[in-house]
């Protein structure tokens, strides 16, 4: 049964939009969307794992969810997906742009055009193109809430060796929320962005290592335990919780935020 805030759902009547959402934080955000009441659009390559968070929620909540096959990185796709979603749903009022890559880690100079365009194209234009092509339906619904993924990386650490094409990307996705936020405050959409630590994900088969990448490594030795708050990586639904606050109207005057969630990480 989906959870109430008082006698009330504290998404009930409202649509999500979620990119990644197939594993990781995507499907937990999901999931956790549509357990406090949001009909969610699942945004992301049509695979097992899409069609089992898709099943997964339908089962337990009565065929709120449905995927939708998506590069996040393709306008075309991208445009006629948000079209559907809306047409499907009738309304969109939360996005949570989070599918992304590590992408290749490698010297600059051993670093390839397509392999920096490839991390930029997914990580900072789908971001783009999920929120370009949702906000004229937020402006219809007359407000909304935009919450963003970004990291730690390229924001509150940069010793992560080789990723420059992705820690450029999570800095610019910053910027990004924050440009957003003020013009779209007076339409009553808020956009705040998310920088998680480690989180126990699949995001790192998505990195492709250089041979080279040793290298220019600079050891870095952390106290027993990289997160002080915990004896791990953080969880997936660490990060569900902290975005549903974000999508939710207990957040209402919170816009152009940068929240770090990541146990303490990145003050080592």
């Amino acid at each position: 049964m989906a959870e109430k805030q008082g006698n009330r759902l504290r998404f009930q009547g409202k649509t999500a939009i979620v990119t990644g959402a197939g594993s990781g934080i995507g499907k937990a955000t999901a999931i956790k969307l549509a357990k406090e009441g949001a009909k969610v659009a699942l945004f992301d390559l049509i695979d097992d794992r899409t069609r089992s968070t898709e099943h997964q929620i339908n089962e337990i909540y009565r065929g709120v969810s449905r995927s939708f096959d998506v590069d996040v990185s393709d306008p075309v796709r991208m445009e006629q997906a948000v079209k559907e979603a809306a047409d499907h749903f009738g309304r969109i009022d939360i996005v949570f742009a989070n599918a992304g890559i590590n992408g290749t880690l490698a010297p600059v100079e051993e670093m390839t055009f397509e392999d920096w365009q490839r991390t930029l194209g997914i990580n900072l234009n789908g971001t783009f193109l999920t929120v370009k092509h949702a906000v004229p339906y937020l402006k219809k619904q007359g407000g909304g809430s935009i919450i963003i993924t970004s990291s730690i990386n390229g924001n509150d650490r940069f010793s992560g060796f080789g990723m420059s094409a992705y820690s450029t990307t999570k800095a610019g996705q910053v910027a990004f929320a924050k440009m957003l936020a003020l013009e779209l405050a007076k339409f009553k959409i808020r956009v705040n962005v998310i920088c998680p630590g480690a989180i126990s994900t699949n995001i790192d088969s998505s990195s492709e290592v250089s041979e080279e990448l040793e290298e220019i490594i600079i050891p870095v030795e952390y106290p027993e335990g990289s997160q002080p708050l915990a004896d791990g990586p953080g969880q997936p639904e660490n990060v569900a919780d902290l975005v549903a606050f974000l999508a939710s109207d207990e957040s209402v005057h919170i816009t152009g935020a940068r929240i770090v969630i990541d146990g303490a990480e990145s003050l080592l």
